[in-house]
């Protein structure tokens, strides 16, 4: 059986992505899926104007939300669209990000750690390094964002890249790994990873995950049309899933980000 669900597909609002809505439904139609979810990269209210280029902008809410909730309708007992964003935890900015995006009809937050403190300040998370104290830092504000009790799942978990000790890297990713277990949330194996051989999804981390006991799904991480279900990364997921005795939930239940109801 192939996948049935995937919670993590992107739009061209983020700057960084092809195709349209509708053609990744239609790859997903396709293959079989039950449930699409859109978590493109979400706006953040920064100060003075200050604007990311790899995220929507705040006054593309609306037509992101109008495009999809129009979409779930026309697709209404053929596939179920549900309405997300990708959101890092940015201490200094996190609560008026929550109450930006609950005045609309967002459906779940998944959580991806692109930065240290924030993009504006901070450091990229995806950088090889052997600095224990940048991989501590990462998982701390990870660990801190699954705390917040909104998001639904953690995107590539493993981003940061640790290259030093193994038990440093044992030491600081089993308290991220732990803490999802805690909160049972999710803890992505991630597809785009996979298909572009990035450092992530890694095998230790993930046979860590095995060894915890802690729960994993599966995101396409989808920035073209072309791989909006990439049935052939996803094989590869589950034979890592099934090498370390993984429990894949393959379609975890939304957390209400308790906004606007749809």
């Amino acid at each position: 059986m192939g996948m049935i669900c995937n919670l993590h597909a992107h739009t061209v609002r983020c700057n960084h992505a092809s195709g349209t809505e509708r053609e990744y439904i239609e790859r997903a139609v396709a293959a079989g899926m039950k449930i699409y979810g859109f978590a493109d990269h979400a706006p953040y209210p920064f100060p003075e104007g200050y604007y990311s280029g790899f995220r929507m902008r705040p006054e593309q809410q609306a037509d992101y939300v109008e495009t999809l909730l129009a979409l779930r309708e026309e697709y209404r007992g053929i596939i179920d669209i549900q309405i997300g964003y990708e959101a890092e935890y940015y201490p200094k900015f996190f609560a008026d990000f929550l109450a930006m995006v609950r005045e609309y009809p967002i459906d779940y937050l998944i959580l991806g750690q692109h930065f240290l403190e924030n993009e504006m300040e901070g450091k990229y998370s995806g950088r090889t390094s052997d600095d224990e104290d940048y991989l501590a830092a990462y998982v701390d504000q990870v660990i801190e964002g699954i705390g917040t009790g909104v998001f639904t799942c953690v995107a590539h978990p493993d981003l940061m890249n640790y290259t030093g000790p193994q038990a440093i890297f044992d030491r600081h990713y089993t308290r991220l790994i732990e803490a999802a277990k805690a909160a049972r949330i999710p803890l992505e194996i991630n597809l785009l990873g996979i298909r572009d051989h990035r450092a992530y999804p890694h095998e230790r981390f993930f046979a860590l995950c095995g060894e915890i006991g802690a729960e994993v799904c599966i995101g396409c991480d989808a920035h073209q049309a072309e791989v909006a279900v990439d049935e052939p990364s996803y094989r590869i997921a589950m034979e890592m899933a099934e090498k370390f005795g993984l429990s894949v939930n393959e379609a975890p239940a939304l957390v209400p980000v308790r906004g606007m109801k749809n």
